[in-house]
């Protein structure tokens, strides 16, 4: 697994959390009293400004927004956006849980719009690259994949040395 600096970790957390959070409204729009992905993101901007590392708080935050996904999997678009903000919490603890943000987003994106997916997974996958900085870019940006297949895009995580 690759080592990254503590600044390339909260620089990652602040990438992934900001992806989680442009899906938030999918999650959101259908499930407004339950709080647990909002507030996932709200635990991980807290660490991102302290640096403080509570791994109860952050375990907690994580697996209460993936418990959230779960209660509402039927609903794919909002159980993905769920997924994003608990991968994006988890980055305080592992910074390669970034890439689950940005992967469960772009996921998000296609089954809430699947009639042009592509052109909206596209240019959010665009957005997310843009918004790395210049160091990592390249590195993070060439693991996430957007796949046309026959039925429908499909993203994947390409895994291998230092993941």
């Amino acid at each position: 697994m690759k080592k990254y600096s503590k600044d390339d970790q909260v620089a990652l957390a602040v990438w992934a959390l900001d992806c989680a959070e442009r899906v938030l409204p999918i999650f959101e729009r259908n499930y407004p009293d339950d709080e647990r992905p909002r507030n996932a993101l709200k635990v991980g901007r807290e660490w991102v400004c302290t640096r403080v590392f509570s791994m109860p708080a952050i375990r907690s935050a994580s697996l209460s927004a993936h418990a959230s996904a779960k209660d509402v999997k039927a609903d794919q678009a909002a159980c993905e956006a769920a997924h994003a903000a608990g991968q994006a919490v988890a980055t305080a603890h592992v910074p390669q849980h970034a890439y689950g943000g940005a992967y469960y987003a772009l996921r998000a994106i296609i089954a809430d719009r699947p009639e042009a997916a592509e052109q909206f997974a596209y240019d959010e996958r665009a957005w997310q690259s843009a918004q790395l900085p210049d160091h990592l870019r390249e590195e993070i940006m060439t693991r996430i994949i957007l796949d046309p297949r026959k039925k429908g895009l499909f993203v994947t995580i390409q895994k291998g040395p230092g993941f």
